[in-house]
């Protein structure tokens, strides 16, 4: 049996136009089941917490739920892992967060490229650092260059602590030693609470720890807030000046979390998501929960934050390398 050309032509062009439709359809239809969100880190901190603030939105907006998955370990690369190998297709998303950004580089069997196995959605929140001082072990530093000259007065003597080998905390101050030519110890504990525990007991006198964490123990006085990381000076304590403001141009330090999906994720899947985020981040009830969580609402479109993904995957590998630090 012969077929006409044209019949040929006519019957591959309704197809293509049937596939177009179809795969149209399917586009629009996202999502059209539950989204799991995988969160790297334990319930109850800032990281979670943003997570089912946001994702709570998101789900009424797309009509569908949102599920929040903690699992936690290895700076949350155990969960990156996963994450990374899961379906492209809008339905696992993870939270990223600044030390599951790093994990790659501490962790030698970290399980993923943190640029080339997932797309980049939305930044979603900031996560300022501040450098604060135990008032009794410390009283005459009250600003960043006064600690600078104790500590070049005892050169390699003062002791400061973060949250673990490392954490944000460690390699920040790492970072602010070699700019600033001082040097000082670092005493690791095993997470933030019990650093900043010996830290008001005295066992320790200063470390640049998260403003969550921190923040009390300097609205009591129990600590002195000297300085923060980010550009900018903070809503949560706006007198205290940035590291940028006392010597250190240009000084940018800001823990901070964003939606991430598996790599090859559809473009057309990753604007939408992206597009809800922001609407959802611009909504005032929103902003007020997430700061009174310690976090700062901020909105970066999909290649803004893959942008600043490699800014700090460079950055920060940088000093993990130069340094030495390997994860515990």
């Amino acid at each position: 049996m012969r077929f006409h050309p044209v019949y040929i032509g006519r019957r591959t062009a309704i197809a293509a136009a049937l596939f177009a439709v179809a795969a149209g359809a399917s586009a629009q239809a996202f999502p059209s089941k539950p989204i799991r969100l995988v969160v790297p880190f334990p319930a109850g901190g800032p990281t979670d917490t943003a997570s089912r603030i946001v994702g709570q939105r998101l789900s009424e907006k797309l009509k569908q739920p949102v599920l929040v998955d903690n699992r936690a370990g290895a700076s949350g690369s155990i969960a990156a892992a996963a994450v990374a190998k899961s379906p492209a297709d809008g339905y696992t998303l993870m939270m990223l967060a600044t030390p599951t950004l790093l994990a790659p580089h501490l962790y030698k069997q970290a399980g993923y490229d943190i640029v080339r196995d997932f797309a980049p959605v939305a930044t979603v929140y900031g996560l300022p650092i501040v450098m604060v001082v135990n008032p009794q072990q410390l009283p005459k530093v009250d600003s960043l260059q006064a600690l600078i000259a104790a500590a070049k007065a005892q050169p390699g003597k003062l002791n400061y602590t973060s949250s673990g080998v490392g954490s944000f905390g460690h390699l920040t101050t790492e970072l602010l030693k070699d700019l600033g030519g001082f040097d000082m110890q670092h005493v690791p504990y095993k997470g933030g609470v019990p650093a900043i525990t010996d830290l008001l007991g005295g066992q320790v006198p200063m470390m640049y720890a998260d403003m969550v964490a921190a923040l009390p123990h300097i609205q009591s006085g129990r600590l002195r807030a000297i300085a923060v990381g980010s550009p900018q000076r903070v809503p949560f304590t706006p007198d205290v000046k940035t590291t940028a403001e006392q010597g250190f141009p240009g000084f940018d330090a800001v823990s901070w979390g964003g939606l991430l999906a598996p790599a090859g994720t559809p473009k057309e899947v990753v604007d939408l998501l992206a597009r809800e985020v922001q609407q959802i981040l611009a909504e005032k009830e929103v902003q007020e929960r997430l700061l009174k969580a310690g976090t700062i609402p901020m909105y970066q479109a999909p290649d803004q934050m893959a942008a600043r993904i490699r800014s700090d995957n460079d950055k920060w590998g940088k000093v993990i390398r130069d340094k030495g630090i390997v994860a515990d």
